[in-house]
């Protein structure tokens, strides 16, 4: 049974940094894509950061460039986005998902197939 269980989520002030992590289990992080989406109140779920297996194919939303970093640590099977910068539109919640291929079509929702409960990010201005 595949599970993805966010954590690192809360409230942070202003141009203060937080760091999300994702524990992956029953599935080997290393050979495929994995990405970051948030859903803010009202809004449709975004997608903010892909990977691919190799690293050679990223993908950031514009908004969120220069300040997040998406990596992963093969050995712990864990994912992480570090959220650096944040400011009050990141407000929302951050889901972590994982591909079934070493490569992603689109960082988009319906291109990735397991997926996290979602950890809650509040920035206060």
């Amino acid at each position: 049974q595949v599970q993805l269980v966010e954590s690192g989520g809360g409230l942070v002030q202003f141009g203060g940094s937080l760091r999300l992590s994702c524990a992956v289990s029953g599935f080997t992080l290393d050979y495929y894509a994995i990405g970051w989406f948030r859903q803010a109140s009202g809004k449709e779920r975004e997608a903010i950061s892909c990977i691919s297996s190799s690293g050679n194919s990223t993908y950031y939303a514009d908004s969120v460039k220069g300040r997040f970093t998406i990596s992963r640590d093969n050995a712990k099977n864990t994912m992480y986005l570090q959220m650096n910068s944040l400011k009050p539109e990141d407000t929302a919640v951050y889901y972590c998902a994982t591909h079934l291929n070493s490569d992603y079509l689109e960082c988009a929702q319906w291109d990735f197939s397991f997926w996290g409960q979602g950890t809650q990010v509040t920035v206060s201005s």
